[in-house]
């Protein structure tokens, strides 16, 4: 095979613009230079679990190694991103990502005798899977090496590592057969959180609280064997999450941001709205969290970036973490770009995938972060909270039911900004297309596990002005306590039902939490009725207090409009080079 260039001219002049594709010809018409370079692997097309958040990082970095006097080649096949356009980087393969054809892709560039690398972690599960396979074909891989890449992803191996750093984890095994997951899950304790290895964006993955959903996974859901097992692990109900995104060179490590995510664990954390900084996280929860990233970073040999997600149970259903000390479990440690990275950087004004692309080629943390090594602190954001939250695309899915779970939905994020959590909250909550209201009336209905908690959530609704309208079950939990409110019958119980009131806009804001794996017919069909209406609808209590905060911001007119550039003016956005 050979590489033509795209003719962006039509014929009608020379074309000097580097879109480059394989063809069975004779005439090359991309010879090698001899400038060092580095090979950079995007995400190929855009999908649930692999979007524009990766193409940020991939752009960052030909930018970066550009200006450090790198030739930069991008090889990807999606016409719709960034790093495709024709000044992103020096050279454009637009190619598949597979084996054979980056292969065919490195062996070209690398004839030339020039010192060449390849860069797998900005593009996602997809050029990660390709690490090792390159490896073992000669290819120089720069950055955190495909055996740390392949530690963190093999459980028994990973699982290992944390016993030997003394950091908990929630207990797991790894099976390839219907027996050995029965077995396992009865060991690791039910409810069980069943995945296949190797995947991004949660895709086949659910929790099980009994043997019969382990047993239809297994049968069902995906494929399976000795090389891609099923990974089984107990999963920690009413637990908060944190997401961790982290810089290393192999021996220091920034951290660069840590996100308490506002859904509970258990749903897709892509699908989960997160705040920067913490709100309600104890500092001594803060500081382990810390501890342990710095550990893994320095035991993984992580070089560029790094992302690890922390699971803290609540203590006693309160929303405040930690009453007996807290235990931080770690869910997963990722050695690559992650999907939290253009906001984090947006956040704290520090390009971190250019400083991470930079590290790749040999440069020090110290050379652009000296202060944050020395003191051991985070990345700052100063003054503001910041939110981001997810967008989904339930209008174009008619029918398809908008409860969240550890399969991730979300087609892509937007963030808030405030000098409060609730008015950042309320910014994403908009930027999202979700307008939340600041009078009327809110529906509540909720899982009789939510129901020891949400008369704390109802109480401050009805404090700021709103109706309470709740089912039977919600209904008689709310009055015990002396709370007033309309009762109205489910969807099968007769009519008017909570669905004509929300047909009719008697309602503004919908509480729905999800009842066990199969979601009742009843909740189907009020969220849904809830979508087409362009109703809010929340599926989490965490999430309908965060609403109450953003709620309380609006009606204090809080609400302020402030350019992200004059943020970072204010707190003197430091350049990278």
């Amino acid at each position: 095979a050979v590489y033509k260039r795209v003719d962006t001219c039509a014929a009608e002049f020379e074309s000097y613009t580097p879109y480059l594709y394989s063809t069975y010809e004779e005439e090359d018409e991309a010879a090698p230079t001899d400038k060092k370079k580095v090979i950079i692997l995007g995400s190929g097309p855009n999908r649930i679990g692999q979007g524009i958040e990766f193409d940020y990082c991939c752009c960052h970095a030909a930018f970066a190694l550009r200006d450090d006097g790198y030739e930069t080649i991008m090889v990807n096949c999606n016409p719709e991103t960034v790093s495709t356009d024709y000044d992103t980087s020096d050279r454009l393969y637009f190619e598949p990502l597979t084996l054979e054809d980056v292969l065919a892709v490195y062996e070209h560039e690398a004839a030339s005798g020039a010192p060449i690398g390849v860069i797998v972690q900005f593009g996602g599960q997809t050029p990660l899977n390709l690490s090792l396979p390159l490896k073992a074909a000669g290819v120089n891989i720069i950055g955190t090496s495909p055996e740390s890449i392949d530690l963190a992803e093999d459980r028994k191996r990973f699982n290992k590592l944390l016993e030997e750093l003394e950091i908990p984890q929630a207990p797991g095994v790894m099976v390839a057969s219907v027996e050995e997951a029965v077995e396992g899950a009865r060991h690791v304790q039910y409810p069980v959180l069943v995945r296949p290895s190797y995947v991004l964006g949660g895709r086949a993955m659910v929790i099980a609280y009994d043997e019969e959903t382990v047993v239809r996974y297994m049968k069902e859901a995906v494929e399976y064997s000795q090389d891609r097992p099923v990974l089984i692990d107990h999963f920690l109900e009413d637990a908060v999450e944190v997401d961790v995104d982290a810089l290393s060179d192999g021996e220091d490590v920034v951290i660069g941001g840590i996100m308490q995510h506002i859904e509970e664990a258990g749903i897709h954390s892509g699908d989960s709205s997160c705040v920067l900084p913490a709100v309600d996280i104890p500092a001594h929860l803060l500081q382990k969290m810390r501890e342990y990233t710095f550990k893994l970073a320095r035991a993984l040999k992580v070089v560029g970036l790094m992302n690890i997600q922390f699971a803290i149970p609540r203590s006693n259903g309160n929303s405040k973490n930690g009453g007996d000390g807290g235990t931080v479990y770690v869910i997963e440690v990722n050695p690559r770009a992650s999907r939290t990275v253009p906001y984090v950087s947006k956040a704290t004004a520090v390009p971190m995938a250019k400083i991470a692309a930079r590290l790749m080629t040999g440069r020090k943390l110290r050379e652009f972060l000296p202060e944050f090594i020395e003191s051991g602190k985070d990345l700052d954001t100063g003054r503001c909270y910041y939110v981001k939250s997810p967008v989904f695309p339930w209008n174009k899915f008619p029918g398809v039911d908008t409860v969240l779970g550890p399969e991730m939905k979300s087609t892509g994020e937007v963030m808030g900004r405030g000098d409060t959590f609730g008015e950042a909250f309320a910014k994403a909550q908009l930027a999202a297309g979700q307008k939340l209201p600041t009078s009327g009336a809110v529906f509540i209905s909720v899982t009789d596990q939510d129901k020891a908690v949400v008369f704390d959530v109802a109480r401050r609704f009805a404090d700021m002005g709103f109706e309470l309208v709740a089912t039977s079950g919600t209904a008689d939990v709310l009055e015990a306590r002396g709370l007033q409110c309309e009762r109205v019958y489910k969807v099968k119980e007769g009519r008017p039902n909570v669905v004509d009131l929300i047909k009719g806009g008697r309602v503004h804001l919908v509480i729905n939490t999800p009842s066990g794996l199969e979601p009742w017919f009843d909740e189907k069909a009020i969220r849904r009725a809830a979508v087409n209406a362009r109703i809010p609808t929340l599926t989490t209590l965490s999430a309908a207090r965060a609403a109450a905060d953003g709620i309380a911001a609006l009606q204090r007119g809080e609400v302020r409009v402030e350019a992200l550039q004059s943020l970072h003016a204010e707190r003197g956005a430091r350049t990278i080079s």
